[in-house]
């Protein structure tokens, strides 16, 4: 029997892409690693090109999780049976974990947003984040007190 080196390798994880301005619009409360159902185009066109995570939302649809508004740019070298930029790609996750994300989606009404993307030993995972959107005030003292701590960190380091 032989083994998959892929599978089997310790080599970290490489990231695709982050979605860095989730974490200024979203209070992030939980953290969810979910697989990404990908034909051959899509995860070639990912490990060369990447992806592009704006304004993409996860959906759920007759109890399976859909990742929608994720842009895998088409494979160069891709014929006819090259894939769509924008289509919606099934996540891979358990039935216990599907429960869990329907009930804090519907239930307790917040929303599950993709942080980033990567591969971990030759797979396509996703990386979801479950939380609240922050209102403009949140936003608005968050500016606020980051000015104010540079501001203190200034001053220290001109006494010093």
């Amino acid at each position: 029997m032989t083994l998959n080196p892929h599978i089997m390798s310790t080599e970290p994880e490489k990231i695709i892409s982050t979605n860095r301005r989730v974490y200024h619009d979203y209070l992030i409360s939980e953290n969810l690693e979910a697989g990404l159902c990908l034909k051959g185009t899509e995860i070639k066109s990912l490990r060369t090109q990447g992806c592009r995570l704006n304004e993409s939302f996860v959906l759920l649809e007759n109890g399976e999780a859909w990742l929608c508004q994720m842009e895998i740019p088409e494979y160069a070298f891709g014929n006819r049976e090259n894939h769509e930029p924008m289509a919606k790609r099934k996540l891979l996750l358990h039935k216990r974990q599907l429960t869990h994300l329907k009930k804090e989606l519907e239930i307790k009404n917040l929303s599950c947003i993709p942080l980033k993307i990567y591969l971990k030993r030759g797979l396509a995972k996703v990386l979801l984040g479950i939380g609240r959107g922050k209102k403009l005030y949140d936003k608005r003292q968050r500016i606020k007190k980051r000015a104010v701590d540079r501001e203190i960190a200034r001053e220290t380091k001109k006494f010093r």
